[in-house]
Formats: structure tokens, sequence, C-alpha cells
């Protein structure tokens, strides 16, 4: 009886397998294009690292930046930002550093207000490794540039966030950034390609190297100005995804929103 049921079983498998196909191989490799097909993020892997990026094309969708709600406190998480955009909201993540207080750092500006001025003072941390950078959308246009370009421009858009280091400036690496330091952190950033009609973030899955990062946005992303916008607090909100990311109170946050 064993050795019948021993030559049964396989048998049995291998019909079910003839007629029905690999179900089970079938399901996981259309799993993450089915869910890349409803958002506009998707899983990449550059130098054996996992990344997530979104890609959005301003003619189709609106990037706007989000800091206050209507009762003029902070949106603080993904999640809340969520909740009172609706599922208008394709795509968030936090868009700049912030003191304790969740007030941006540096530039804020939201529907053509400024809120918060350019910062060009020197200090500690991130943001004040010069050159630092201004991500803003103007129209159906977005752009990333160092801090003394973005002045120099007078570019008076709808939508800014000031951050920094620079990842890449004019398709090359912050000249600060060394190739692989000792720091490894979750971050995430932003760039631009096709003249600004495409605006690329990205965020990492695991803890990488600022020069790792800013090689993801120069030779797999192809942007020649990309703009670090934190770490260690990065998360993302892609509902296509199925994820909304959990963090420490954020303050500055970007998403896309249809037109």
């Amino acid at each position: 009886m064993t050795r019948r049921l021993a030559v049964l079983v396989p048998a049995l498998f291998a019909a079910l397998f003839a007629v029905l196909g690999p179900p089970a191989a079938g399901l996981v490799r259309a799993q993450p294009a089915a869910a890349a097909a409803r958002g506009p993020c998707q899983a990449v892997e550059f130098e054996g690292q996992p990344y997530t990026v979104c890609t959005i094309d301003l003619r189709r969708e609106r990037v706007r930046l989000f800091w206050l709600g209507a009762d003029g406190l902070p949106y603080g998480s993904l999640s809340s930002l969520a909740d009172r955009q609706g599922r208008g909201l394709s795509f968030a993540m936090n868009a700049g550093m912030y003191d304790k207080g969740q007030a941006p750092v540096g530039l804020y500006v939201e529907d053509g207000r400024e809120m918060k001025g350019v910062s060009t003072a020197n200090g500690p941390g991130n943001f004040h490794l010069k050159p630092n950078g201004v991500f803003y959308v103007k129209g159906d246009r977005a752009g990333v540039l160092d801090t003394s370009r973005y002045l120099r421009a007078k570019a008076a858009p709808d939508f800014a966030t000031q951050s920094g280091p620079m990842l890449v400036i004019e398709g090359k690496i912050h000249p600060k950034i060394s190739a692989d330091g000792p720091s490894q952190k979750i971050r995430n950033g932003v760039g631009v390609r096709e003249g600004g009609r495409v605006a690329v973030f990205a965020i990492s899955e695991r803890p990488v190297t600022f020069g790792a990062f800013a090689r993801l946005f120069k030779d797999s992303l192809g942007c020649r100005n990309a703009l670090f916008l934190d770490g260690s607090v990065s998360s993302l909100y892609a509902p296509g995804l199925g994820r909304s990311d959990l963090s420490r109170p954020l303050g500055p946050l970007v998403g896309a929103v249809g037109k």
C-alpha cells in the first residue's frame, strides 16, 4: 500500500500540473505586475540593493506639497494625509527636513505662498552639507536645483521644499559624498528627468550609504539633478502596493493627485 501511494501521489500532481499549469509560480510573478499597474510605484534593484521608485508624469498627475491641514496643524503622518485626501492620492512620502515642531527647516512654498524662507546658513547635519538644494513644481514641470542656482533662477514656484545635500548636480555626484561612507540609513530622495516633465521619487528598502543612493539616481534612474529628502524617518504611502508606512511625526509631505 505504501509503495502504491508513492506512485499514485506524484502521478496525481503531474496530472493536475498538466491540466492547470504551475499556479503557484504564476501567482508569484503576476502579483508585482498587478500591483505596479495600479499606481506609479514599483520595486527596483540596483547594485544588489532593493528600492521602491515612484515615477510621476506631471502631464497626467499633479505633484504637490502638504504641511498644515485645515485645522492649522501639521498632517504629521502619511496615513493622516491619505485619510484627508482620499482615493485621489496615488503616492506620498516625507518631503524634507523639519524641526521639533514639524516645521520645515528651509524653504517651503505651498500653492504659491512662501510659508518658510530659503536658508543659506551654515551648520551641522545633512541639510547644511553644501550645496543643498530645492525641489520645486511650477505648472506641469518640476525641477531640482542647488540652492544658489535656485535663488538666481527666481522660479516663483507653485510648490517648493528645501533639503540637503544635493545627491546629483548636473550629472555629477555631490563632491562631498564619498563612494561608500560609513553611514547607512533608510533614505529617500527626488530627481527629475525629461525636461522636468517627470519627477522620480525613491526610497531604499534597506539602509544604504549616501554614495549608493546618489548612484541610484545618476546611473539607474537617469536624473541629472537629484536631492536627498531625509533618512531614518523616510516613509512611503503607495496604495497600489498596499503600503502605508508608519514613522515618527513628520513635517512636509509630497504627494501626487489627479488633475
